[in-house]
């Protein structure tokens, strides 16, 4: 069964969840075995995303910080650091239009946060959208 792209989201922010948990618990992973516990078929999307977020978190997470209003990415639930490291990766570095990371971003954090993280997260999306080019 092939995935959509929002289905595939889904996958990617569960998987960058199960890592970053890792990571802060200092747990051994493998990244590929995380991704195929989750991912039935190979999924290059699912791939492509989960390893480019790996590979730029730092970034990501210090660009969000610059842009969350007296607050911090690692005050964030874990679920709510996968949506918003996915959508600003998926805005920098991928060819998917603007306005496609955002909403799904935004439909992402209603199903699993609160109204105050989905206001957050959009207001953050929209400055990562705005400075973009810088």
């Amino acid at each position: 069964m092939k995935l959509s792209r929002n289905q595939a989201r889904e996958k990617i922010i569960t998987i960058l969840y199960q890592i970053y948990m890792y990571q802060d618990n200092n747990i051994n992973y493998n990244v590929d075995n995380i991704i195929n516990d989750n991912v039935n078929i190979k999924n290059e999307f699912v791939c492509d995303m989960v390893n480019g977020v790996l590979n730029k978190k730092d970034e990501l997470f210090s660009m969000a910080n610059k842009y969350l209003n007296n607050w911090d990415m690692t005050r964030l639930s874990k679920l709510d650091q996968a949506i918003i490291t996915l959508s600003e990766y998926e805005l920098l570095y991928t060819d998917t239009p603007d306005v496609v990371c955002i909403n799904e971003a935004i439909e992402l954090a209603k199903k699993y946060s609160d109204d105050d993280v989905v206001k957050m997260i959009n207001a953050v999306l929209d400055k990562v959208y705005q400075n973009k080019d810088e």
